[in-house]
């Protein structure tokens, strides 16, 4: 079956550096039809010029804090049959549109969401989960991983993030895109949400794979401590004016609960002190007033896009997957051949390791590799136990079937 044309949408706000590594990844991805669509700020669209993606993207300027404003910007150029989402401080595996467009054979299939992996390059951060109309989430049981597709109802959606979610073109146009009303924060969970009231079919798709860093922004710090609270009472007081209205009291009340217990967390951590949370739970009060006054209405449908496709045509083509692997002490040579097998257009992982104890971090490298490194015998995964004895071999064969898949294909 041939394979649907996707249109990846990118938006960026004065983060330059994390676009540009974002853009480099999809450079790579292993995908026979997609266009790259990025909205951002001047700074932004000037990196990627200079950096040689000029005519090999669409773009659109772009300069105020509304993500949702931005994404259906995006959209209004997006030719493809299917829209995919990622944020700039996110990376994708080779085989993420791959994975993520594939359940969209299946004509019921409305959206898809992937999972998306943390800070250290191996733990998820999100997997597959339901939310109901006040925002709420629980966990949907997905066992092994292969891709499955999920019924929806009225106030019970299934949940797609939004630096790793797909839709059908039409469907969302014709939904109104994302609402403005949500500057920031749950403007994904509101679409997710409007499908479940048309009854739409999502699917989860565990191979699906982006890494998502959560770079610091005006919003927040690079620790994740917010600057502001004011878009999440904004963007929750009109979820639940539009979802659920019945209950904007005691859902606003365990929301407050819930990010006083936060802020607290981080200050027990060091991060802030006490006179930040009570700065920070203002921010929250004045963004529940400000999301008070909001319109509710259900945005209108969008126009298809007057512009062609645009076939993503990368600085140079890539091919296969090469690994490099080697002693920590070895590093800055092994790093040197893995940046030249990305020069000559072949995908690379260096895999360092030490003869200790230490936790594995993943990274996707400015030079266009993926690193792993840690200690022989140390935690990969978070369910590895601390310490396990293995051969340097036996340690990289079970680390690259970790990523079988996703990173190298079967």
């Amino acid at each position: 079956m041939t394979a649907p044309a996707v249109s990846a949408i990118v938006v960026s706000r004065h983060r330059p550096e994390a676009l540009l590594r974002c853009l480099s990844g999809i450079e790579q991805l292993d995908y026979p039809a997609f266009e790259v669509i990025v909205v951002a700020d001047p700074s932004g669209l000037e990196t990627l010029s200079a950096a040689g993606f000029d005519g090999r993207i669409k773009t659109m300027a772009f300069d105020a804090a509304n993500i949702s404003a931005a994404r259906n910007l995006g959209l209004a150029q997006a030719a493809g049959e299917i829209v995919a989402f990622i944020d700039d401080d996110a990376v994708p595996e080779p085989t993420w549109l791959r994975h993520l467009a594939g359940p969209f054979s299946d004509a019921t299939v409305a959206a898809a969401g992937g999972y998306v992996i943390g800070r250290n390059g191996i733990s998820f951060q999100h997997r597959g989960r339901r939310v109901d109309a006040t925002g709420a989430h629980r966990p949907l049981d997905l066992p092994g991983d292969a891709p499955q597709v999920f019924d929806s109802a009225p106030g019970d959606a299934v949940k797609t993030e939004g630096t790793n979610c797909a839709f059908r073109a039409e469907i969302l146009r014709a939904l109104g895109g994302f609402d403005p009303a949500f500057r920031f924060y749950l403007d994904e969970t509101d679409v997710n949400l409007r499908l479940a009231a048309q009854r739409a079919r999502t699917a989860i798709v565990p191979l699906a794979q982006v890494h998502h860093g959560f770079a610091a922004s005006e919003r927040r710090h690079a620790s994740r401590l917010p600057r502001t609270l004011f878009d999440v009472g904004a963007s929750q007081a009109v979820l639940l004016r539009r979802h659920a209205p019945a209950r904007v009291a005691a859902a606003l009340d365990a929301m407050r609960a819930e990010q006083r217990a936060r802020l607290l967390r981080f200050m027990v951590a060091g991060d802030c002190e006490p006179r930040d949370v009570g700065r920070l739970l203002d921010t929250l009060e004045a963004g529940i007033a400000e999301g008070g006054r909001r319109a509710v209405d259900d945005p209108a449908p969008l126009p298809a896009p007057s512009v062609p496709f645009l076939q993503f045509a990368g600085r140079r083509a890539f091919s296969g997957m090469t690994v490099v692997a080697g002693r920590i002490w070895r590093r800055r040579g092994l790093r040197r051949a893995a940046a030249g097998h990305v020069a000559a257009g072949r995908r690379a992982t260096l895999y360092l390791f030490s003869p200790t104890a230490l936790f594995h971090r993943v990274r996707f490298h400015a030079d266009g590799y993926w690193e792993q490194r840690g200690g022989r015998f140390g935690r990969s995964a978070r369910s590895d136990p601390l310490f396990r004895y293995d051969s340097f071999r036996k340690r990289l064969e079970k680390e690259r079937a970790r990523t079988r898949g996703v990173r190298e294909l079967p």
